[in-house]
């Protein structure tokens, strides 16, 4: 596994995140080839690691709603 130092990372909140309740992700942009996401509820815990296109991908589908509970 790959570790990747995020100390000096700076976060933004997901456009599609929950602001009302603080079900918020936040992204880090300017990581060649890599998305990592974290919870901001708890910002000093984990981060997970995305190749970048796979996020891509994954962003696309949520705008076209791709996901659904069943």
């Amino acid at each position: 596994m790959r570790e990747y130092d995020l100390s000096t990372a700076q976060w933004r909140k997901s456009s599609y995140s929950d602001h009302n309740n603080g079900n918020c992700v936040e992204v880090s942009d300017h990581h060649p080839g890599i998305v990592p996401v974290r919870d901001s509820k708890n910002p000093a815990g984990p981060a997970l690691v995305f190749a970048a296109t796979g996020w891509s991908a994954f962003v696309a589908a949520v705008k076209v709603d791709g996901f659904t509970s069943g």
